[in-house]
């Protein structure tokens, strides 16, 4: 297969023969990649100085068609010229080569890309993502909900009772997807427990670009004032977690993302839930409490008003590859008040609280859908130099 499809402006008299031809583009490269070759964008933009061409290869196109369609759409309509052509054959995921190509130390981050990922990574990461959910990866939607509780999972089927489910038992992190039109539906994870597990998810749902993840969790309230069944809605993180620390800086302030947590407070406020903003110390120490000294000093220093496994390394994850995030939690046990977690209380709890957290978040998303319909803005999480289909510049 040999074939270049162009698409400029000029070409099309209408929104719908656009439309149309952009269709037809995303055809193209799913039919490229079904012959065994990566198809490879090209995109001319004469008003860059800089940068007038840049290009990129991808991989599995049809897992984010809906991603592929929006973004080249707003290149045509801004006057870039697009090519899609074939590129060079697909890596087996088997080849010892795989690894070396899709090293994220070799990102050049002097350079503007097209596309965040190679085209190696994403191969790799939407075939784990299959085999840690037991779901395709293009049923995957925009907005993604990460918990580790059953519960959640159980709240979730009664509100959408026909969503796409694991198609196997004893998937690791089972996801379940409520479908609409153009993957502007939910999907929930059930990411266990843990900054690993965190990690491990976001880093292969980061190449389906979703428009925003939300951690929904459980946490130890830190504050005297706090109550169990109290909210906590995250505006930064502390990362005692340390397992992004050799890929991202310590040092590099992570926060949720300004609209998206502004919606859970005003959610927050229309349900009269008492709650509290500020950091959620995030540790990978499930009984940190046996030897607290240290954790103690660092939760006073950093005024982190609850504490967790997973928050700040989902979100870290979220800023690293530039997706908007936020997290909700709701205070489970008092660990520094002489509340801890114990069975019988945690189990009334949990049935107390499980339905409306995941209903506020969900009404927070219903407000970002509404408003940014093609996708939160995003230029806080973004260099002068990033890649160019992950928002405007």
């Amino acid at each position: 297969m040999s074939e270049t499809l162009k698409l400029v402006k000029d070409q099309f008299s209408s929104e719908a023969e656009l439309k149309k031809a952009i269709d037809k583009a995303l055809d193209l490269m799913e039919e490229i990649y079904a012959s065994g070759k990566y198809p490879k964008m090209i995109v001319e933009r004469t008003w860059s100085k800089h940068n007038p061409v840049i290009d990129g290869e991808l991989a599995q196109p049809a897992a984010y068609r809906w991603y592929l369609k929006r973004e080249i759409e707003r290149l045509v309509e801004n006057d870039a010229t697009v090519f899609i052509k074939p590129s060079r054959d697909v890596l087996p995921l088997h080849d010892p080569l795989l690894f070396d190509n899709l090293d994220e130390n070799d990102w050049n981050i002097t350079q503007k890309k097209l596309f965040l990922f190679r085209a190696e990574r994403i191969d790799i990461s939407l075939d784990r993502l299959q085999h840690y959910t037991g779901t395709k990866p293009e049923d995957f939607q925009r907005y993604i909900l990460f918990t580790n509780y059953d519960m959640h999972v159980e709240v979730f089927l009664e509100m959408f009772p026909d969503c796409e489910k694991p198609v196997r038992e004893g998937a690791q992190m089972p996801a379940y997807h409520h479908k609409m039109e153009n993957n502007s539906g939910l999907t929930l994870v059930n990411i266990g427990v843990g900054p690993s597990n965190a990690k491990t998810i976001t880093d292969h749902v980061g190449v389906l670009r979703p428009d925003a993840m939300v951690m929904v969790g459980h946490c130890g309230g830190l504050r005297n004032h706090q109550n169990i069944g109290d909210f906590v809605l995250a505006n930064g993180y502390y990362r005692a977690d340390q397992v992004l620390d050799d890929l991202f800086p310590i040092g590099i302030p992570v926060s949720p993302n300004y609209i998206l947590n502004r919606y859970m407070q005003e959610v927050l406020d229309q349900n009269d839930m008492n709650h509290r903003i500020g950091t959620v110390y995030t540790t990978a120490n499930r009984n940190w409490e046996f030897s607290k000294a240290r954790t103690v000093e660092e939760i006073h220093m950093s005024r982190s008003v609850a504490v967790d496994m997973e928050s700040s390394t989902v979100a870290t994850n979220g800023f690293r590859y530039r997706i908007p995030h936020a997290t909700l939690l709701c205070v489970s046990d008092k660990p520094l008040h002489g509340k801890p977690k114990l069975s019988g209380a945690a189990q009334s709890f949990y049935q107390n609280s499980k339905e409306m957290h995941l209903k506020m978040v969900i009404d927070a998303l219903q407000m970002v859908k509404d408003n940014y319909p093609e996708g939160l803005p995003n230029s806080s999480i973004r260099a002068f130099n990033e890649p160019l289909m992950g928002g405007t510049e």
